[in-house]
Parts: structure tokens; C-alpha cells; sequence
């Protein structure tokens, strides 16, 4: 096993501390009311469809909203704008659990303010994440890049599994309640932060507009000899392996017949491999390798996938889970890493918002794709033929790895 030096050398100094003290406690409120809103739409509705359409949206907008995010993020203060997009996901958390527990909630409500809280998330991701580049000395940054995005995945896995226990409790709106919570406290210890100016602004003003900036942004990710074929290959594995831990209700109760203690028990076992996996991913410290691990836990989770829908085996879905979850936290580490160690800092938060609309967009036109598609072929084909798909486009990136190698896996970024 790596050692753990990368990851202590980054939490000795204080900012980190408060920094990954607030990510911790945000986003795992954030995926345990996702829990919490998947099985009450599945509860009002028993539509695969509907959990899908729910799923795209929450993760949807990004694909209009995100490069427009991260232009927007490389002119303000993305401090403030932190601060401003926690304290909305706040105040949606709050309604959600008033109507709910009013019993005025209905699928119409909680599609609009999904939509809402998409928005929301896609200025939220690269504001905060162009923040971490600054906290840290050169030395320290691939550690520190991938503590983050070992934060926010371990979140996307753990917090489910608390959700799910929740659910299987208390019902849908302790997992909303928890969010609420989460959020304000993060909005209340962000300030606390001791950032210099440069760090929490991109650039000075250029003239430019913001439809000009958004679109050098995707001109530099397409063009990137190492970044294009990786954000094609996260597309592909997000829309037909990915997206399938973001509608696991119907699959709980629909494949397997358990209820929300099935919910809890498979989201809490990705929950625990997501925390192996990521953890080991995170104290390697290097960017060196980074880039097969990127592609391979693709094919991985690719694979897990495919077997998890297969099987009417709830035992043997338990041991596929564990696959998907350490491979969903070695992808997005290891990818989120090179990025963000080879990006320049004017361009970080258009990168990192085309980046997060990938990662956002591809899972929910995939649960849209899968939750229509089961409702005609059933809960099994359809996935089996996407996760098949899904490994295609491992064998591809794995012939473009030298490629990508070349283009991300050094020290620094270059202007």
C-alpha cells in the first residue's frame, strides 16, 4: 500500500483543514438526500422512468449551463461564489423537506427544483475546486488535487449509504434535513479561509465575453492532446456505466425485490470500496501511472457494472457493487488529478466546469437513456448492452494511453 505522507503533508496546514472539513460535510449531505429523492420518486411514481428523469434534472443543465459557469467562475471572486451556491442548496433542501412533510410534494415540484439545484451545482463545482491549486505549495498538489476529488467521490459513495439507512429508518426527509444542515455549516466556515486575491480571482478583466471565454475553454479541452480523448472516454463511461448507481431504486427494488434496507446495504458496501479505492489512489502523491488507472478502473467499473444487472443474485450483486464503487473513485480521482495539475491557472475553471459537466451531464443522459429504455426491454438488457459499450471505449482509451501520458503526466501545467 502508498503511504499516507501526501495526504498528512496536505492537512498540516490549515486552509486544507477547513477546506476538506467543508467538502466532507457538504457533499455527503448532497448524496444522502439524493438517496432520500430517488426513493420518493420512486415511491410517488414506481417509474423507472421518472427516478431517470429526475436524475437528468438535477445533472442536465450542466450541459448548457457549465461552460458558462467556469467563465463566469475565472472572472469573480469564486470564494463568494462558493459561499452563495451552498447556501441555495441550503435553502432547497429546506423546501424539499417542508413539502414533503406537508404532503404537498408531487413529481412536477421536485423536477423543477432539481432543475434548480443543477444550476446551482454546475457554478458551485468549478468555484470551488479552482481554489484548491492556490492552498498548496507546487510539491504538495497532486496530493491536494486529489484529497478533493477523493472527497467528493468518497461522498458520492458513502453518503448514499447513509441514505439509504435513513430512508430505511426515518423515512425520506431526515436525509433532507441532514443536507440542509450540512450546507449551512459549510457556508458558515468558508469565510474562515485565508486566500490571496490572486487565487480567489482567475484573471483581470479582458474585454472579453463570457460566450468568448466559454468557448476558448472548449476549444483548449478539445484541442488538448491528452485532455480530448480523456473527457470522450469519462463521457462514454459516465453515460452507460455510471449513470446506473444514480437510479439504483428501481434496480433495488425491481431486480432484487428488497426494499430500503437493500437500498442501504448496496450503497453502503460502494460506499466502503469507494473508501479503499480512494484512498489508496489519493496517497500515491504522484501523477506518475495516473493515467492507467483513469482508463483501467473505467473498464472496471464497466465490467462490475454489466455483472450487477446480469445476476438475480442479491449476494453476488453485494460483490459487484464493491467493483463499482472503487472503480468509480479511481476514475474520478486519478482523471480530476491530471487536470487539475495540468491546467493553468486562467483557464482552471472553464476546464474544471467542462470537466464537471462530463461527470454530471453523462450519468443523467444515461439514467434518462436507461429509465426510457427499461420501461420497452426491462431493467437487465438495456445495461448489459450500454456496460458493453461502456468496455469498447476502454479498449479505445487504452490505445491512446501513450498519448495521454505525454500530454498530463508531469510536473506542472504550462501557460
Amino acid at each position: 500500500m502508498a503511504n499516507l505522507a501526501a495526504i498528512r503533508s496536505v492537512l498540516s496546514q490549515r486552509n486544507t483543514r477547513i477546506f476538506y472539513g467543508c467538502s466532507a460535510l457538504s457533499w455527503t449531505g448532497l448524496w444522502v438526500q439524493q438517496i432520500a429523492t430517488d426513493w420518493l420518486a420512486w415511491t410517488l411514481t414506481h417509474s423507472a422512468l421518472w427516478v431517470g428523469i429526475l436524475a437528468f434534472c438535477n445533472l442536465g443543465p450542466s450541459v448548457i449551463v457549465s461552460p458558462f459557469a467556469g467563465a463566469i467562475s475565472d472572472r469573480v471572486d469564486r470564494l463568494r461564489l462558493t459561499i452563495a451556491t451552498q447556501l441555495f442548496t441550503a435553502f432547497h433542501a429546506a423546501v424539499l423537506a417542508i413539502l414533503t412533510i406537508t404532503e404537498m410534494i408531487r413529481i412536477e415540484h421536485m423536477v423543477i427544483l432539481q432543475v434548480l439545484l443543477g444550476i446551482s451545482q454546475s457554478f458551485a463545482q468549478p468555484a470551488r475546486q479552482s481554489l484548491v491549486p492556490g492552498m498548496v505549495s507546487r510539491a504538495d498538489l497532486p496530493g491536494a488535487v486529489a484529497l478533493n476529488s477523493l472527497t467528493y467521490n468518497i461522498a458520492r459513495s458513502v453518503g448514499p449509504g447513509i441514505g439509504g439507512i435513513l430512508v430505511a429508518t426515518g423515512g425520506v426527509v431526515p436525509g433532507m434535513i441532514v443536507n440542509c444542515i450540512g450546507y449551512l455549516i459549510a457556508s458558515a466556515t468558508m469565510p474562515m479561509l485565508k486566500l490571496s486575491d490572486d487565487i480567489r480571482h482567475g484573471h483581470k478583466p479582458t474585454g472579453r465575453s463570457v460566450l468568448r471565454e466559454a468557448i476558448d475553454g472548449i476549444t483548449y479541452v478539445a484541442a488538448h492532446p491528452g485532455m480530448g480523448p480523456l473527457f470522450i472516454y469519462a463521457a462514454l463511461i459516465g453515460i452507460f456505466a455510471r449513470s446506473v448507481p444514480e437510479m439504483m431504486a428501481p434496480f433495488v427494488a425491481g431486480l432484487f425485490h428488497r426494499g430500503p434496507e437493500g437500498l442501504a446495504t448496496l450503497a453502503t458496501t460502494m460506499g466502503l470500496a469507494a473508501l479503499a479505492g480512494g484512498t489508496f489512489i489519493a496517497a500515491r502523491g504522484r501523477l506518475r501511472g495516473l493515467s492507467k488507472y483513469a482508463i483501467g478502473s473505467g473498464l472496471l467499473m464497466s465490467v462490475s457494472t454489466g455483472l450487477f444487472v446480469a445476476t438475480g443474485s442479491f449476494a453476488f450483486a453485494i460483490i459487484c457493487a464493491v467493483g463499482i464503487g472503487a472503480a468509480g473513485t479511481l476514475h474520478g480521482i486519478s482523471a480530476q488529478t491530471l487536470l487539475q495539475s495540468g491546467t493553468p491557472s486562467h483557464m482552471l475553471g472553464r476546464v474544471l466546469s467542462l470537466w464537471g459537466m462530463i461527470t454530471r451531464a453523462a450519468p443523467a443522459i444515461g439514467a434518462l437513456l436507461y429509465g426510457a429504455a427499461t420501461e420497452i426491454g426491462g431493467l437487465q438488457i438495456p445495461v448489459i448492452l450500454g456496460t458493453i459499450i461502456a468496455a469498447g471505449a476502454s479498449v479505445w482509451a487504452a490505445r491512446r494511453l501513450p498519448r495521454i501520458v505525454r500530454a498530463l503526466e508531469r510536473p506542472g501545467p504550462k501557460d
